[in-house]
């Protein structure tokens, strides 16, 4: 499970989740990513590299916000015959972020076109979550990963950006769609 911008290991649902799949026999793996606060593609992609070693069918990823964008760039660079079980993008975007305030903080993460072709070969199956009324990531970014991946989509309404500030310290839906595509 891979957090985003300013988030941790132990933010919002994580330790929820976490905890659920351990019951059910995964191994889970909750690497803190390098300075989330000013994160850089390449320190995220070194510590997802040496978190995750040898990616095959039975790994299954599941990113937060930028967390979503490091693990495109992770799967960007797999070696050909690589390939993983699959992929949950919660609040996922598929470019740089456009707000009010922002400041191109994550631009690191956008300096080289995606590579959507390559990804969509990398994963059995890709769910993209959203909320609504998640005041960061317009819900428009869910067909880019629909259009590009051919993910599966779920729009929720009520949990914002999926943090602890929207309340959100337990996500079902999660654990039931990656219990879905383990099988």
């Amino acid at each position: 499970m891979i957090h985003g911008w300013e988030g941790s290991p132990t933010g919002s649902w994580f330790p929820w989740l976490k905890e659920k799949l351990e019951q059910k026999g995964f191994e889970v793996i909750v690497p803190s990513m390098p300075n989330p606060d000013t994160p850089n593609l390449d320190k995220w992609l070194s510590k997802l590299k040496e978190a995750i070693v040898d990616p095959d069918e039975n790994t299954y990823l599941v990113g937060h916000s930028l967390g979503c964008i490091a693990i495109l760039r992770f799967l960007e660079s797999l070696d050909e015959d690589q390939k993983i079980g699959g992929v949950i993008f919660v609040a996922g975007f598929g470019h740089d972020l456009e707000y009010e305030g922002y400041k191109g903080e994550l631009s690191s993460f956008f300096a080289s076109p995606t590579d959507w072709n390559k990804i969509k070969t990398k994963a059995n199956k890709f769910v993209i979550i959203h909320s609504e009324d998640d005041p960061w990531v317009p819900i428009e970014h869910s067909k880019i990963y629909e259009e590009k991946l051919g993910a599966e989509s779920i729009i929720l309404n009520g949990y914002g950006h999926f943090t602890d500030g929207d309340g959100v310290t337990e996500l079902p839906i999660v654990l039931s769609k990656l219990l879905e595509i383990a099988k």
